[in-house]
């Protein structure tokens, strides 16, 4: 057998993208056990992209064996085995260690052994396979690793893991993801409680303790601040738990008639906006009462207008301004702003939330709940406040929905109510007292004393309580993203929602305050029972995984000769430093002695950040060029790093906004790609995932929409320089068999200007440079504005060779779309494509009456319509009739299923190009319904495919019988 030089890797052929973002997606909606739910981070990549990526990333396209595979069809058929392999091992219950993974790492193993010439373990013993894998297989290094996914699924794949980021936040969960359990697999737990019959296998031990402990530290801290969170009477005399006190923030009314009264600052009356379940509050005049008046709460039915009025609070309509509940005076935004600023917001207890008989009940505050008495712990809320809680929070950050600094929520302590600070003081001093528990007992269960401790890289007893305190506190800073002032109570399903329901920290206005102690939403144990259940799930494998502190822009490799796949910063996305303190204040507090060196800093590092934030630099250019500098110094460390044999991988993702005013030119894209040409590096792929979803709460934010997956290879050191001629030349002989095998690989419409750049930029980047006329060299904006004007010929000339009424209908659709025009026009046109109108009527494409003409709906097209009776049967009937039999009430895949077996394979394969280029015109155009069809049809084609030949071959097998 032979090999090519640098084999060929599957990323840079095909990948089946459908299978892997329908994974992805789903991925988005599996809380239990999923390693997003250990510890927020932001933007983590999905774990089945992750997963796919690394594997296509490590395994040989067949094309790199042509003695195994000689003939296109060969190549092809093993490609699709392959991608077999892909789509067992993407969804969710793939991710434990079963058949799936078992026969992805024994592909890995198989292809990694016959690149060095060897027999590689035996596929039927996955252990060998492992212990040849930890051997034999490359590192993969991640250097901006954040929340860890990326090294998390290297290690599922058998894979030795190496991980970095500069911010010790992502650190500290990273470790925690994928360090920390693989060093305690196979372990019973210590707990006393322990069962000593049970089946301990991965880090199921270590889940067990963490839960133990966690519950300790619950039990210890209701003895201890229990008296705080007093449960509620209800109207029939019986107690109730409290789930979360409801608060309204409240502002000195301008108005001097009001005589200085504090009013509420609402955004939404409702309490609960469930069907049949509604309850809102009621601001009611009380002239006994604080300030004159009191909140009420009712339940009942409400019109749909009543509902919509209500969830306008105290806001003044289509303002930022709020109005006055006593005197309806307006109250503008920036009094709001210098009154919160001076310190004189307060806050009133609207409702108090409390379970009964598995229900929500709303009921009317009142003064025992309103004025918790936290007096004897004020010395400990003074000395935190201006201690460890003093830092700033952020003033300007590149996040969406403004900030809370500019209300006065100026430090991080100011962000806690007294009681919330009380609670969270008591759980961080807790975790000490539970990691010397579980010390004396691993003691007293046989570990080593004496050992180097967890940071040092020891196993013993020292290190073991090291862990289960590391994951306790996680669990404490869990616990604030649910205990601010800045949690909301979500009406719709009564819960409260986190701090970072979204990447900001806006001011919230009515905010809830959680109960530590109860069995709901936002209590302790719930936290750690989220936390555990992510350790029980992790693989643990022989794979070790170690992750350091450091930027990525320095000398100091993770690795040599290492396979890398990372997911860098976004230009000027999200300044995750700034939000990360959030955490970071309390994770120091209860883990500094664990952790030293990661906790080393008062707060995390922001001047190195490679992110591009006008507001830390002297102005935007600034801003690119430390962003620009620092990616390359990251770009070239990788370049030293990583080895020959393997494409390195990056992620990028847009944001909504970016495209929908960019598209593929926008600034942050074009120089980030020119960064890594900058850095040396070829770009061979570039494959559109949709791995974001932007739904419910984060419907307002600024979300990541798709991810980009860009496949790079070193560029050679003698590479020439090229001429824009030679450039455009190259683009044409390449791009229009790079579509195909696209298209074929089930990349839609609607992703394949994203996926066409991959082999357009790897003309342009194989270049060293590529000299414009003026000998200047091009851009990479310049480029991809060239690829796809390439691209968009291309499309052209496939049009060329369908019929002459199709090649009419494109030109017509392209410039009126499906509304009507002169007949005039469409008589021009039809003679330049050499038909005439009338022929185009016989044909039923077009309709022209009463001097006005126009090609018909989809609707309008006749459903009994069958294209082997059609006597002039034409590539846009085949095309159209498809949508329309799939997008019909009566229709489906079925539908479109009938027809296509139906037709002729070179009409049908003519139909399929078609639909691209369809969109192409529906989405230049501003179609969107249209787009949407057609990508539709594309992304269904395989199912349609599929359909239809079960319904050619079911005849011939009546037919033997």
């Amino acid at each position: 057998m032979t090999a090519a030089p640098h084999r060929k890797k599957l990323i840079e052929v095909s990948l089946p993208l459908p299978a892997i973002d329908a994974a992805s997606a789903r991925e988005k909606s599996i809380r239990h056990g999923h390693p997003s739910t250990l510890h927020l981070w932001w933007a983590r990549r999905p774990l089945a992209a992750c997963r796919a990526v690394l594997f296509a990333q490590i395994v040989d396209d067949p094309s790199a064996w042509p003695d195994m595979f000689p003939t296109e069809s060969a190549q092809a058929r093993e490609r699709e085995r392959l991608h077999k392999v892909i789509e067992d091992i993407v969804p969710w219950e793939a991710s434990r260690d079963g058949p799936a993974l078992r026969r992805a790492r024994a592909e890995i193993a198989r292809s990694l052994a016959r690149g060095r010439g060897e027999a590689g373990p035996d596929p039927g013993d996955p252990e060998a396979v492992l212990g040849w894998l930890a051997e034999h297989a490359p590192p993969v290094c991640d250097p901006f690793c954040g929340g860890g996914s990326i090294p998390l699924e290297a290690q599922r794949l058998g894979l030795r893991a190496r991980g970095s980021d500069l911010n010790p936040v992502a650190v500290l969960v990273s470790k925690a993801t994928c360090e920390i359990p693989p060093r305690f697999a196979g372990r019973p737990p210590v707990n006393p409680g322990r069962d000593p019959l049970a089946e301990w296998t991965g880090a199921r031990g270590l889940a067990e303790d963490v839960r133990y402990y966690g519950r300790w530290m619950r039990d210890k801290a209701e003895r201890r601040i229990g008296h705080l969170y007093p449960k509620a009477r209800l109207e029939d005399g019986t107690e109730a738990t409290v789930i979360a006190w409801l608060w309204a923030r409240t502002v000195a009314s301008p108005d001097p008639s009001a005589r200085g009264a504090h009013v509420p600052l609402l955004s939404s009356f409702m309490l609960s906006t469930k069907k049949n379940r509604l309850a809102w509050a009621e601001v009611v005049r009380d002239s006994t009462g604080r300030d004159g008046w009191r909140f009420i709460v009712n339940t009942g039915n409400l019109t749909d207008r009543e509902i919509a009025e209500r969830k306008q609070g105290t806001r003044i309509p289509k303002s930022q301004d709020f109005r006055c509940s006593v005197t309806g005076t307006p109250i503008p935004r920036h009094y709001i702003r210098d009154e919160g600023k001076a310190g004189r917001l307060r806050k009133r207890l609207i409702a108090i939330t409390v379970q009964k008989k598995r229900s929500r009940h709303y009921i009317d505050s009142n003064e025992m709940h309103e004025e918790i008495d936290v007096s004897g712990y004020s010395k400990d809320m003074e000395n935190v406040r201006s201690g460890f809680l003093s830092g700033a929070t952020p003033t300007r950050a590149m996040i969406t929905g403004g900030v809370c600094s500019a209300y006065g929520l100026s430090t991080w302590g100011h962000l806690f109510t007294d009681r919330q600070l009380v609670a969270l003081i008591t759980f961080s001093d807790l975790v000490a007292e539970a990691r010397e528990k579980a010390l004396a007992d691993a003691l007293a269960a046989g570990l080593e004393s004496g050992a180097p401790r967890l940071v040092e890289g020891g196993n013993g007893a020292e290190a073991y309580a090291d862990a289960v305190a590391t994951y306790l506190g996680l669990c404490v800073s869990r616990l604030a993203n649910r205990s601010s002032s800045l949690n909301f109570w979500d009406s719709r399903g009564g819960n409260i929602q986190q701090v970072f329901a979204r990447q900001a920290l806006p001011m919230v206005w009515d905010f809830c305050e959680g109960n530590p102690f109860s069995d709901s939403t936002g209590n302790f144990v719930g936290q750690v029972d989220y936390l555990a259940n992510v350790v029980m799930e992790t693989p643990a494998t022989r794979a070790e995984g170690a992750v350091i502190q450091q930027d990525a822009a320095e000398k100091t490799p993770l690795a040599d000769q290492a396979m890398i796949a990372t997911d860098p910063p976004y230009y000027d996305n999200i300044g995750y430093a700034d939000l990360s303190d959030f955490f970071y204040v309390w994770q120091r507090r209860s883990l500094h002695e664990v952790w030293p060196r990661t906790f080393r800093r008062v707060a995390t590092p922001k001047a190195q950040e490679l992110v591009a934030t006008s507001h830390r630099h002297k102005n935007r250019l600034a801003a690119q060029k430390f962003f620009m500098d620092g990616i390359g110094k990251a770009l070239r460390n990788i370049h030293r790093s990583s080895s020959d044999e393997y494409p390195i991988t990056l992620y990028y993702a847009f944001k909504q906004s970016e495209i929908a005013k960019e598209g593929l030119i926008s600034p942050g894209w074009a120089t980030f790609l020119q960064g890594i040409v900058d850095a040396g590096y070829t770009i061979d792929g570039t494959w559109p995932m949709r791995t974001e979803l932007a739904g419910n709460l984060k419907k307002r934010s600024n979300a990541l929409a798709s991810s980009i997956v860009i496949v790079c290879r070193k560029r050679p050191a003698d590479a020439p320089a090229i001429s824009r001629r030679e450039f455009m030349a190259r683009l044409r002989a390449t791009l229009p068999g790079a579509l195909e095998t696209i298209r074929r690989g089930g990349v839609g419409p609607v992703d394949m200007a994203q996926a066409a750049l991959g082999p357009g930029m790897e003309v342009f980047t194989a270049a060293s440079r590529v000299l414009e006329p003026d000998d200047t060299p091009m851009t990479v904006r310049a480029a991809i504005a060239l690829i796809n004007r390439a691209r968009d010929e291309i499309s052209g000339e496939e049009a060329a060779g369908y019929d002459a009424a199709t090649r009419f209908c494109i030109d017509w659709f392209d410039h009126f779309g499906v509304v009507e025009a002169p007949v005039g026009d469409a008589i021009v046109m039809a003679q330049a494509q050499g038909v005439g109108v009338e022929e185009l009527e016989a044909a039923g494409v077009f309709f022209a009456r009463g001097g006005r003409a126009r090609l018909p709906r989809r609707h309008e097209l006749p459903p009994g319509w069958r294209p082997e009776a059609d006597a002039t049967l034409t590539v846009w009937e085949c095309a159209w009739h498809l949508a329309r039999a799939l997008e019909a009430e009566d229709g489906g895949v079925d539908a479109a299923a009938r027809l296509l077996a139906a037709m002729p394979p070179e009409r049908a394969e003519d139909a399929r190009l078609l639909a691209y280029r369809l969109y192409d015109i529906s989405e230049r155009k501003g179609r969107a319904a249209e787009a949407q069809s057609w990508d539709a049809l594309v992304r269904e084609w395989p199912s349609i495919e599929e359909a239809a030949g079960r319904m050619e071959t079911a005849p011939r097998q009546v037919e033997l019988l």
